[in-house]
């Protein structure tokens, strides 16, 4: 082709290693981008005789990926938390939580003191801790403090008051913690603490919008292009469709709204949305707690708390309720299930709606612990698992403890649930786990934490391979929200979002990938993070 005839586009991008994550898991070196989309792909000489460009970027050799995409995620809940708690991950004690909350609170004028990620499985003794310490530290503020899953919160006691909380008090689909003397310890599970979550200020719009475009930025500089939101709102999604029709937001997001009637009939009247960064088409709802707050629904009694079986936190007329509204609607169903039990209720639910032939593609979220039983049922009725990788490397330390020798040896078995469709969604439940979908990528195919532990991995019969994983966390999440035509690859058609690593995540050792840097971030072709 003579030079005068060849097509111009925005970019070419040449000496690559691309791995296309197209059918046939192609590799490549060389593609050319027009107005977004990528438009041919090929060996640098094909694409150089065809194609001139407003500009060239030379890889070096590096290795280039689909834009990765979190299957699950609270993108817009780690914004917020960004913006405003005390950052209580990796605290190895009550004590440590403590003295971080005194940091935060220097300078705090605000009467709400707020906190996330404490976990009580790292402390030694590995108990809940009771508010009488908040009380006494912090008199004058309303202490709110969410579990590391979102599932529990510790409160002072003037928040209980508020609540209106006392040592008779019920909550459905929750319970308020007592001590051996029957007095409350400010600790609330699931439904319960919503309840004390829900009285806590909102962030003003503008305090939303920069915490969102600081989530955004922090997104990019680990490679992701997308996300999926597990649970938002009316306003939230309405300020992430201003966002992105203004052009603040770059980031692809698949919001999944709230279950209530309102947000639902909302949502059902407007129609599905398929915009080019926001789609808006799943309701989320609850089956269960979570493991580490024993909040998970078991078929059988806990190993570590055999006076318990765990929640279930909604009745059985609230899941037949939204189910039928969704089919109705078109609009798919993800149930937050992590309990064998509370994965059982979900299946037999769906089950009612779904025939072996559909293409709804409703899906479990987390899908943690699966009685041996019931794996079959993905398969039978196309019930998609969509997992969290990381869950498995951060749990395996005292998952046991909670669900003895034999049930332990049916959890996070990520393999089995990919061979019943051939497919799998995988995501970080971040701000819950560390954002990098490199430590998904990483938790799934070695099953090892990032200090190598154990040895040969966790239960290594149901780790991923490495195209597995890869396809889990980028075409394969696309497809978890009927996006695969759109994004997840690179394609001819298909949006250019892509990612420039610093080494090859397909070939070197194992315990290399959680070091390897983002290099560059591409959305529609634009460079929205480059490293420094």
């Amino acid at each position: 082709m003579l030079a005068c005839n060849k097509e111009k586009v925005d970019l070419i991008v040449t000496n690559a290693n691309v791995y296309t994550v197209d059918e046939n898991f192609s590799k490549t070196t060389s593609f050319a981008i027009k107005d977004g989309l990528f438009i041919d792909t090929g060996d640098d000489k094909y694409i150089e005789r065809r194609y001139k460009a407003t500009q060239t970027l030379d890889a070096g050799g590096r290795s280039i990926f689909p834009g990765f995409i979190d299957g699950h995620c609270h993108f817009v809940g780690y914004a917020e938390n960004m913006a405003r708690f005390a950052d209580l991950n990796g605290c190895e004690s009550f004590d440590e939580v403590l003295d971080k909350l005194k940091k935060h609170n220097d300078g705090n004028d605000s009467e709400w003191l707020l906190g996330r990620g404490w976990d009580q499985n790292q402390w030694n003794p590995s108990v809940f801790p009771d508010n009488k310490s908040l009380d006494s530290i912090f008199p004058d503020k309303k202490v709110v403090l969410t579990r590391i899953d979102g599932h529990a919160v510790l409160v002072s006691s003037n928040v209980l008051e508020q609540l209106g909380i006392t040592k008779d008090s019920k909550v459905h689909g929750g319970e308020i913690l007592k001590d051996e003397k029957g007095e409350l310890t400010g600790v609330m599970l699931d439904n319960a603490a919503d309840m004390a979550r829900a009285i806590v200020p909102p962030m003003d719009k503008e305090q939303r919008i920069k915490a969102i475009k600081d989530a955004q930025s922090d997104c990019f500089a680990v490679g992701l292009t997308g996300v999926t939101d597990a649970g938002l709102d009316i306003e939230t999604v309405n300020l992430l469709e201003e966002l992105s029709l203004s052009g603040v937001l770059k980031m692809k997001v698949n919001a999944m709204m709230n279950p209530d009637e309102a947000t639902m009939d909302y949502f059902i009247k407007r129609g599905i949305i398929e915009d080019e960064r926001l789609t808006v088409r799943s309701v989320k709802i609850y089956a269960d707690g979570a493991l580490g707050s024993r909040g998970a629904k078991l078929i059988e009694p806990y190993t570590d708390a055999p006076e318990s079986t765990g929640l279930i936190t909604a009745d059985t007329s609230f899941y037949h309720n939204v189910c039928k509204k969704a089919l109705e609607a078109g609009l798919q169903v993800c149930t937050h299930a992590i309990g064998d039990g509370g994965v059982r209720m979900t299946l037999e639910f769906y089950s009612d709606y779904l025939n072996k032939d559909n293409d709804l593609r409703w899906r479990i979220e987390h899908s943690q612990i699966v009685n041996p039983d019931d794996i079959s049922t993905f398969g039978e009725l196309n019930i998609i698992p969509s997992i969290q990788a990381t869950h498995c490397t951060s749990d395996m330390a005292w998952a046991e403890q909670r669900l003895g020798e034999e049930r332990i040896r049916h959890a996070y078995a990520y393999q089995e649930l990919l061979q019943q469709n051939g497919w799998i969604i995988n995501g970080t439940d971040f701000p819950i786990e560390n954002i990098s979908p490199l430590y998904t990528f990483f938790a799934s195919v070695a099953r090892k934490d990032l200090h190598g532990s154990p040895e040969g991995g966790f239960q290594k019969e149901n780790a991923l391979s490495r195209e597995e994983a890869l396809r889990s966390m980028t075409i394969w999440a696309a497809k978890g929200y009927f996006a695969e035509g759109r994004k997840g690859s690179i394609e001819k058609g298909k949006e250019a979002d892509f990612v420039i690593l610093s080494d090859d995540i397909m070939t070197i050792n194992e315990m290399e990938i959680p070091n390897v840097k983002v290099v560059n971030t591409f959305i529609n072709g634009e460079m929205v993070y480059q490293r420094n």
